[in-house]
Protein backbone atom coordinates (compact mmCIF):
# COMPACT_ATOMS: atom_id res chain seq x y z
CA UNK A 1 0.00 0.00 0.00
CA UNK A 2 1.64 3.17 -1.06
CA UNK A 3 1.99 6.27 0.76
CA UNK A 4 0.80 8.92 -1.49
CA UNK A 5 -2.52 6.10 -2.36
CA UNK A 6 -3.74 7.75 1.46
CA UNK A 7 -5.89 10.54 1.74
CA UNK A 8 -6.60 12.26 4.53
CA UNK A 9 -9.46 14.89 5.85
CA UNK A 10 -9.74 17.49 8.12
CA UNK A 11 -12.60 18.68 9.60
CA UNK A 12 -12.62 21.88 12.14
CA UNK A 13 -15.58 22.09 13.64
CA UNK A 14 -16.45 23.89 16.93
CA UNK A 15 -17.03 21.12 18.97
CA UNK A 16 -15.21 18.36 17.32
CA UNK A 17 -11.99 18.35 15.34
CA UNK A 18 -12.50 14.91 13.12
CA UNK A 19 -10.10 13.03 10.63
CA UNK A 20 -11.21 10.74 8.11
CA UNK A 21 -8.37 8.27 6.39
CA UNK A 22 -8.92 6.51 2.97
CA UNK A 23 -7.04 4.64 0.48
CA UNK A 24 -7.33 4.37 -2.96
CA UNK A 25 -6.85 1.36 -5.31
CA UNK A 26 -5.77 1.45 -8.64
CA UNK A 27 -8.09 -1.45 -9.32
CA UNK A 28 -10.58 0.02 -7.63
CA UNK A 29 -12.25 3.77 -8.31
CA UNK A 30 -14.14 3.45 -5.00
CA UNK A 31 -12.10 5.18 -1.70
CA UNK A 32 -11.67 2.31 0.79
CA UNK A 33 -11.87 3.67 4.33
CA UNK A 34 -9.15 2.96 6.46
CA UNK A 35 -10.11 4.56 9.72
CA UNK A 36 -11.85 7.56 11.04
CA UNK A 37 -11.44 9.63 14.82
CA UNK A 38 -12.34 12.69 16.36
CA UNK A 39 -11.39 14.96 19.35
CA UNK A 40 -12.92 17.84 21.91
CA UNK A 41 -12.08 21.31 19.73
CA UNK A 42 -10.34 22.97 22.20
CA UNK A 43 -9.52 26.87 21.03
CA UNK A 44 -12.38 27.12 18.25
CA UNK A 45 -15.51 29.13 18.27
CA UNK A 46 -17.89 29.21 15.19
CA UNK A 47 -15.36 27.29 13.16
CA UNK A 48 -13.25 30.31 13.72
CA UNK A 49 -9.50 29.84 15.74
CA UNK A 50 -9.76 31.92 19.61
CA UNK A 51 -6.96 29.99 21.13
CA UNK A 52 -4.06 29.34 18.61
CA UNK A 53 -2.09 26.79 20.90
CA UNK A 54 -4.76 24.62 22.07
CA UNK A 55 -6.65 24.17 19.04
CA UNK A 56 -2.77 23.34 17.68
CA UNK A 57 -2.78 20.65 20.48
CA UNK A 58 -6.52 19.46 19.67
CA UNK A 59 -5.10 18.87 16.24
CA UNK A 60 -2.21 17.22 16.93
CA UNK A 61 -4.05 14.94 19.65
CA UNK A 62 -6.41 13.86 16.73
CA UNK A 63 -3.65 13.62 14.20
CA UNK A 64 -1.66 11.35 16.54
CA UNK A 65 -4.75 9.40 17.09
CA UNK A 66 -5.31 8.88 13.20
CA UNK A 67 -1.59 7.68 12.50
CA UNK A 68 -2.23 4.82 15.50
CA UNK A 69 -4.93 3.87 13.52
CA UNK A 70 -3.40 3.95 10.08
CA UNK A 71 0.06 3.31 10.97
CA UNK A 72 2.05 5.47 9.47
CA UNK A 73 2.88 9.31 9.62
CA UNK A 74 0.11 11.45 8.04
CA UNK A 75 1.90 14.47 6.02
CA UNK A 76 -0.76 16.34 4.17
CA UNK A 77 -4.39 16.44 4.21
CA UNK A 78 -7.63 17.91 2.48
CA UNK A 79 -9.11 20.76 5.07
CA UNK A 80 -12.27 21.30 5.50
CA UNK A 81 -13.96 24.80 6.82
CA UNK A 82 -17.07 26.00 8.23
CA UNK A 83 -16.94 28.86 10.04
CA UNK A 84 -16.41 32.21 9.75
CA UNK A 85 -17.84 34.49 7.40
CA UNK A 86 -18.53 33.13 3.63
CA UNK A 87 -19.79 34.94 0.81
CA UNK A 88 -20.95 34.03 -2.48
CA UNK A 89 -20.51 36.23 -5.68
CA UNK A 90 -21.35 36.14 -9.21
CA UNK A 91 -18.85 36.61 -11.56
CA UNK A 92 -18.32 36.53 -15.90
CA UNK A 93 -15.37 35.85 -17.83
CA UNK A 94 -14.95 36.41 -21.48
CA UNK A 95 -12.29 35.07 -23.22
CA UNK A 96 -11.65 35.13 -27.68
CA UNK A 97 -11.36 31.77 -29.12
CA UNK A 98 -7.79 32.48 -31.10
CA UNK A 99 -7.41 29.50 -33.10
CA UNK A 100 -8.64 29.70 -36.76
CA UNK A 101 -10.70 26.57 -36.65
CA UNK A 102 -12.81 27.91 -33.41
CA UNK A 103 -12.86 24.85 -32.06
CA UNK A 104 -13.09 25.27 -27.76
CA UNK A 105 -10.54 23.59 -26.07
CA UNK A 106 -9.28 22.89 -21.85
CA UNK A 107 -6.88 25.98 -22.23
CA UNK A 108 -9.75 28.01 -22.96
CA UNK A 109 -12.28 27.08 -20.18
CA UNK A 110 -9.27 27.17 -17.59
CA UNK A 111 -8.33 31.13 -19.08
CA UNK A 112 -12.32 31.85 -18.66
CA UNK A 113 -12.17 30.86 -15.30
CA UNK A 114 -9.52 33.03 -14.70
CA UNK A 115 -10.63 35.81 -16.13
CA UNK A 116 -14.19 35.43 -13.48
CA UNK A 117 -11.90 34.97 -10.30
CA UNK A 118 -10.59 38.42 -11.11
CA UNK A 119 -13.30 40.00 -9.80
CA UNK A 120 -12.38 42.13 -6.93
CA UNK A 121 -13.07 40.43 -3.80
CA UNK A 122 -14.14 42.55 -0.41
CA UNK A 123 -10.94 43.73 1.56
CA UNK A 124 -9.48 40.82 3.29
CA UNK A 125 -11.60 37.76 1.84
CA UNK A 126 -10.04 34.99 -0.68
CA UNK A 127 -11.56 32.92 -3.04
CA UNK A 128 -12.20 29.13 -2.19
CA UNK A 129 -14.30 28.08 -4.37
CA UNK A 130 -14.68 28.94 -8.29
CA UNK A 131 -18.05 26.80 -9.14
CA UNK A 132 -18.79 27.48 -12.35
CA UNK A 133 -22.81 27.60 -13.65
CA UNK A 134 -22.65 27.83 -17.30
CA UNK A 135 -20.99 28.76 -20.47
CA UNK A 136 -21.71 31.08 -23.51
CA UNK A 137 -20.61 30.27 -26.93
CA UNK A 138 -21.45 33.47 -28.85
CA UNK A 139 -25.01 34.08 -28.74
CA UNK A 140 -25.64 30.67 -27.54
CA UNK A 141 -26.38 30.33 -23.78
CA UNK A 142 -26.81 27.86 -21.01
CA UNK A 143 -23.64 25.19 -22.24
CA UNK A 144 -23.12 22.84 -19.89
CA UNK A 145 -19.94 21.24 -21.54
CA UNK A 146 -18.65 23.79 -24.60
CA UNK A 147 -15.24 21.25 -25.44
CA UNK A 148 -14.81 20.85 -28.89
CA UNK A 149 -17.75 23.70 -30.11
CA UNK A 150 -16.65 25.89 -32.55
CA UNK A 151 -16.94 29.94 -31.70
CA UNK A 152 -15.03 33.15 -31.33
CA UNK A 153 -16.29 34.14 -27.67
CA UNK A 154 -16.33 32.17 -24.72
CA UNK A 155 -17.87 33.24 -21.50
CA UNK A 156 -17.87 31.80 -18.18
CA UNK A 157 -20.83 32.00 -15.65
CA UNK A 158 -19.40 31.59 -12.38
CA UNK A 159 -20.45 32.09 -8.76
CA UNK A 160 -17.23 32.48 -6.13
CA UNK A 161 -17.38 31.34 -2.79
CA UNK A 162 -15.23 33.53 -0.69
CA UNK A 163 -13.87 33.45 3.05
CA UNK A 164 -11.84 35.95 5.34
CA UNK A 165 -8.53 35.18 4.92
CA UNK A 166 -7.71 36.27 8.09
CA UNK A 167 -9.51 33.19 9.44
CA UNK A 168 -8.21 30.91 6.59
CA UNK A 169 -4.68 31.62 8.01
CA UNK A 170 -5.30 31.38 11.18
CA UNK A 171 -6.86 27.49 10.82
CA UNK A 172 -3.98 26.72 8.22
CA UNK A 173 -1.73 27.77 10.14
CA UNK A 174 -3.61 25.57 13.27
CA UNK A 175 -2.67 22.81 9.96
CA UNK A 176 0.71 23.22 9.86
CA UNK A 177 2.20 23.76 13.34
CA UNK A 178 0.62 20.45 13.68
CA UNK A 179 2.97 19.02 11.13
CA UNK A 180 0.40 18.63 8.24
CA UNK A 181 0.55 20.04 4.08
CA UNK A 182 -2.84 20.93 3.17
CA UNK A 183 -4.04 19.51 0.04
CA UNK A 184 -6.64 22.17 -0.36
CA UNK A 185 -9.60 24.17 1.57
CA UNK A 186 -12.79 22.90 0.95
CA UNK A 187 -15.80 24.56 2.03
CA UNK A 188 -17.51 21.52 4.64
CA UNK A 189 -21.69 21.69 3.58
CA UNK A 190 -20.42 22.30 -0.11
CA UNK A 191 -18.37 18.68 0.64
CA UNK A 192 -21.18 17.48 2.86
CA UNK A 193 -23.57 18.06 -0.50
CA UNK A 194 -21.35 15.69 -2.33
CA UNK A 195 -22.31 12.43 -0.04
CA UNK A 196 -25.88 13.65 0.96
CA UNK A 197 -27.01 14.67 -2.10
CA UNK A 198 -28.26 12.90 -5.42
CA UNK A 199 -27.83 14.63 -8.94
CA UNK A 200 -31.77 14.53 -9.23
CA UNK A 201 -32.64 16.70 -5.92
CA UNK A 202 -29.67 18.90 -7.15
CA UNK A 203 -31.50 19.44 -10.18
CA UNK A 204 -34.94 19.93 -9.15
CA UNK A 205 -33.74 21.95 -6.70
CA UNK A 206 -32.61 21.43 -2.72
CA UNK A 207 -31.10 23.11 0.50
CA UNK A 208 -28.57 21.37 2.36
CA UNK A 209 -29.05 22.35 6.00
CA UNK A 210 -25.56 21.28 8.23
CA UNK A 211 -26.84 21.76 11.90
CA UNK A 212 -23.44 21.48 14.08
CA UNK A 213 -21.97 22.92 17.17
CA UNK A 214 -21.84 26.83 17.07
CA UNK A 215 -23.60 27.00 13.55
CA UNK A 216 -25.61 25.86 11.19
CA UNK A 217 -24.36 25.77 7.24
CA UNK A 218 -26.31 25.97 4.37
CA UNK A 219 -26.18 25.02 0.57
CA UNK A 220 -28.78 26.01 -2.06
CA UNK A 221 -28.67 23.89 -5.62
CA UNK A 222 -31.02 24.62 -8.74
CA UNK A 223 -30.79 23.25 -12.07
CA UNK A 224 -27.78 21.12 -10.88
CA UNK A 225 -25.89 24.10 -10.06
CA UNK A 226 -25.02 25.57 -6.32
CA UNK A 227 -26.49 28.90 -6.33
CA UNK A 228 -26.44 30.13 -2.26
CA UNK A 229 -24.23 29.45 1.11
CA UNK A 230 -24.65 30.98 4.22
CA UNK A 231 -23.64 30.67 7.93
CA UNK A 232 -25.74 31.21 10.72
CA UNK A 233 -24.04 31.67 14.17
CA UNK A 234 -26.28 29.35 15.93
CA UNK A 235 -26.12 25.73 16.60
CA UNK A 236 -26.91 22.74 19.08
CA UNK A 237 -24.83 24.22 21.59
CA UNK A 238 -27.29 26.90 22.44
CA UNK A 239 -30.18 24.63 22.18
CA UNK A 240 -28.32 22.97 25.42
CA UNK A 241 -27.06 26.14 26.85
CA UNK A 242 -31.26 27.50 26.72
CA UNK A 243 -32.15 24.05 28.47
CA UNK A 244 -29.49 24.76 31.41
CA UNK A 245 -30.92 28.02 31.91
CA UNK A 246 -34.40 27.08 31.62
CA UNK A 247 -34.02 24.44 34.30
CA UNK A 248 -31.67 26.27 36.20
CA UNK A 249 -28.61 23.19 35.94
CA UNK A 250 -25.92 22.68 34.96
CA UNK A 251 -24.15 22.81 31.14
CA UNK A 252 -23.20 18.61 31.23
CA UNK A 253 -26.80 17.88 32.84
CA UNK A 254 -28.55 20.14 29.88
CA UNK A 255 -26.33 17.96 27.50
CA UNK A 256 -27.30 14.83 28.90
CA UNK A 257 -31.58 15.81 28.92
CA UNK A 258 -31.05 16.80 25.56
CA UNK A 259 -29.83 13.54 24.34
CA UNK A 260 -31.67 11.46 26.22
CA UNK A 261 -35.23 13.19 26.13
CA UNK A 262 -35.18 15.76 24.03
CA UNK A 263 -37.28 16.87 21.11
CA UNK A 264 -37.89 19.69 18.44
CA UNK A 265 -41.53 19.48 18.77
CA UNK A 266 -43.55 19.99 22.17
CA UNK A 267 -47.10 19.06 20.47
CA UNK A 268 -46.47 15.22 20.69
CA UNK A 269 -44.77 15.61 24.53
CA UNK A 270 -47.09 14.49 27.44
CA UNK A 271 -47.17 16.98 30.06
CA UNK A 272 -47.07 14.39 32.58
CA UNK A 273 -43.80 13.01 31.50
CA UNK A 274 -41.29 14.01 34.03
CA UNK A 275 -37.25 13.79 33.70
CA UNK A 276 -35.77 13.05 37.26
CA UNK A 277 -32.70 15.10 37.13
CA UNK A 278 -30.93 13.09 39.67
CA UNK A 279 -30.53 10.76 36.85
CA UNK A 280 -27.99 12.61 35.33
CA UNK A 281 -26.19 14.27 38.63
CA UNK A 282 -26.20 13.23 42.24
CA UNK A 283 -26.49 16.63 43.51
CA UNK A 284 -29.80 17.69 41.08
CA UNK A 285 -33.23 17.12 42.97
CA UNK A 286 -35.68 18.60 41.06
CA UNK A 287 -38.03 16.76 38.70
CA UNK A 288 -38.90 18.63 35.48
CA UNK A 289 -41.20 18.26 32.57
CA UNK A 290 -40.16 16.67 29.84
CA UNK A 291 -42.67 19.32 27.57
CA UNK A 292 -41.13 22.01 28.98
CA UNK A 293 -38.04 21.01 27.73
CA UNK A 294 -38.88 20.27 24.51
CA UNK A 295 -41.01 23.67 24.25
CA UNK A 296 -37.55 25.64 25.15
CA UNK A 297 -35.78 23.46 22.74
CA UNK A 298 -38.56 23.89 19.45
CA UNK A 299 -38.18 27.93 20.28
CA UNK A 300 -34.16 28.12 19.37
CA UNK A 301 -35.26 24.95 16.75
CA UNK A 302 -37.85 27.41 15.09
CA UNK A 303 -35.17 30.25 15.25
CA UNK A 304 -32.82 28.06 13.18
CA UNK A 305 -35.38 27.33 10.63
CA UNK A 306 -36.45 31.32 10.50
CA UNK A 307 -33.02 31.98 9.76
CA UNK A 308 -32.67 29.59 7.23
CA UNK A 309 -35.92 30.32 5.85
CA UNK A 310 -34.93 34.01 5.39
CA UNK A 311 -31.71 32.89 3.39
CA UNK A 312 -34.00 31.31 1.06
CA UNK A 313 -35.65 34.33 1.03
CA UNK A 314 -33.14 36.75 0.17
CA UNK A 315 -33.07 34.19 -3.39
CA UNK A 316 -36.45 34.12 -3.88
CA UNK A 317 -36.21 29.92 -3.49
CA UNK A 318 -38.34 30.14 -0.17
CA UNK A 319 -41.06 27.28 -1.04
CA UNK A 320 -39.96 27.15 -4.27
CA UNK A 321 -37.39 23.52 -3.93
CA UNK A 322 -38.99 20.97 -5.51
CA UNK A 323 -36.73 18.15 -3.72
CA UNK A 324 -37.09 19.88 -0.46
CA UNK A 325 -34.49 20.16 2.53
CA UNK A 326 -31.84 17.53 3.12
CA UNK A 327 -30.81 17.60 7.38
CA UNK A 328 -26.92 16.50 8.02
CA UNK A 329 -24.62 17.20 11.13
CA UNK A 330 -25.34 16.28 14.75
CA UNK A 331 -28.10 18.72 15.54
CA UNK A 332 -29.96 16.97 13.14
CA UNK A 333 -30.39 13.78 14.74
CA UNK A 334 -32.10 15.25 17.28
CA UNK A 335 -35.82 13.72 17.47
CA UNK A 336 -38.56 15.85 15.60
CA UNK A 337 -36.15 17.62 13.63
CA UNK A 338 -37.58 16.56 10.56
CA UNK A 339 -41.43 17.41 11.32
CA UNK A 340 -39.86 20.66 12.58
CA UNK A 341 -38.49 21.32 9.14
CA UNK A 342 -41.47 20.55 7.54
CA UNK A 343 -43.15 22.98 9.99
CA UNK A 344 -41.37 25.95 9.39
CA UNK A 345 -39.70 25.72 6.38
Amino acid sequence: MAREHIIASIDIGSTKIRMVMAQLNREDPALQILGAVEVEANGINKGVVTDLDDATSSLSLCLEEAEKMVGRPIESAWLGISGGSIISQLSKGVVAIARTSGEIQEDDLRRALAAAEMIAAPPNYENIHTLVQSYNVDSQTGVKDPIGMTGIRLESETILIMALASQIKNITKCVFRAGVSIEDVVLGPLAASEVALTSKQKELGTVLVDIGGSTTKMVVFEDGNFIHAAIIPIGSIHITSDIAIGLRSSIDVAEQVKLEYGNALAKPIQKRDMIVLSEFDDNETEEVSRKQVAQIIEARVEEIFHRVDAELKKIKRSGRLPAGVVLVGGGAKLPGMVEASKQYL
